[in-house]
């Protein structure tokens, strides 16, 4: 699927769109490898049912009343859908593996998302972590960058609130009707009334699980030149971020603690790791003087082998299904490794893997790699 930015989707597409990626078992990568499959959104919602059917479940496509009931409510509360080929996407986001191809979006309309830094931290921040936060993002903003977080107590809501003029975005785990925690819905209103903006790829009505926050956590270093982390245990969300910040070629930033503080702990290993000491804003500043968006091309796309029809016959047979699925673990493992281990074509590869993300039998990390569930 081309990523070419500047193209506005149709409502009849985009709707398309919304329909195909809302389905059960359709996340980023299916929706890509789906689209290359067939040419097109509308398609790929024609053959979903006939895909899932060979490996006996139901494909539970989302209706078009469904979509249009989802659009409805986004726009009641004043938002919008934004495809990933429009010019409101955001553009770094557009470079990562597993990228959102829709996002909900409520205000922003006329942010600068080239110039974008996240500040993420612990929830139970200390009064000097956060007074360290505010600084970081007052100044950052009132020198024209935007502050991207997570909406979350501590760290993530002091930086908010320090970046409110120069607008802020709050990526969301949940539908932007479910702000979470509840207590921060006076904050998420301040951002839009201030020209900042909520971002989710959560349908409307979605109340944030556990499993949504690593994901949530993706689409904020995505969104932004580099990654600062103030205040971080060595296991926590904030070192989730930064860790995918490197995978999506993205710098990192850390501010060091105490050595007897454990929410210094995260921060001050990944100093020890590489990322780059801040103790001011200008140290955030000159380390993005040489980030270049473009650079993120250096990733590796999605898993997406061109797709010829004609290889579609014959279908891959039950013995193929089975090879693969015997090739398959809990472990995850390079899809190109898994067609070197079971000699199988690549057309029958994507095939398969198709069918058993649209069973809900396997699970993608980073677009690359694919695992059993267990």
């Amino acid at each position: 699927m081309t990523r070419a930015a500047g193209k506005l989707l149709t409502p009849s597409q985009k709707l398309a769109w919304l329909r195909l990626i809302r389905t059960e078992n359709v996340g980023p990568v299916t929706f890509r490898q789906l689209v290359n499959r067939t040419g097109s959104v509308e398609q790929a919602l024609a053959d979903l049912p006939r895909l899932a059917s060979r490996i006996g479940v139901g494909a539970r496509v989302t209706t078009v009343a469904q979509a249009e009931d989802e659009i409805a409510a986004l726009e009641k509360m004043g938002g919008r859908l934004v495809a990933e080929s429009e010019p409101d996407y955001p553009p770094l986001l557009a470079h990562i593996s597993a990228a959102p191809p829709l996002l909900s979006m409520v205000g922003g309309e006329n942010l600068e998302l080239l110039r974008t830094v996240a500040i993420v931290g612990a929830r139970n921040a200390s009064a000097a972590g956060q007074r360290m936060t505010e600084l970081l993002a007052g100044e950052l903003s009132e020198r024209g960058y935007i502050v991207v977080s997570g909406l979350a107590r501590g760290i993530d809501a002091a930086a908010h609130k320090a970046a409110l003029s120069g607008g802020t975005i709050a990526v969301l785990a949940g539908g932007v009707d479910h702000i979470y925690p509840e207590e921060n819905m006076p904050l998420a209103r301040r951002i839009i009334e201030s020209g900042g903006a909520l971002v989710t790829e959560m349908p409307m009505g979605w109340q944030p699980r556990a499993q949504d926050f690593p994901r949530r956590n993706r689409i904020v270093s995505g969104m932004s030149l580099g990654v600062v982390v103030v205040e971080a245990a060595k296991k926590s969300g904030s070192l989730i971020t930064a860790r995918l910040a490197l995978e999506q070629n993205r710098d990192v930033f850390a501010v060091p603690g105490s050595p007897l503080d454990p929410r210094a702990e995260g921060g001050n290993h990944l100093i020890q790791e590489g990322a780059r000491l801040v103790t001011s804003a200008q140290d955030i500043i000159e380390g993005l003087g040489n980030a270049d968006p473009t650079r993120t091309s250096l990733l590796e796309p999605d898993w997406e082998p061109a797709f010829d029809q004609g290889a579609l016959e014959p279908e891959p047979s039950s013995g193929d299904r089975a090879r693969l699925i015997e090739a398959l673990s809990p472990t995850p493992i390079a899809v190109d490794h898994l067609i070197a281990a079971t000699r199988l074509p690549v057309s029958s590869v994507q095939t398969l893997l198709l069918e058993l993300d649209l069973a809900g039998r396997i699970e993608w990390s980073s677009g690359q790699l694919v695992a059993l569930r267990t």
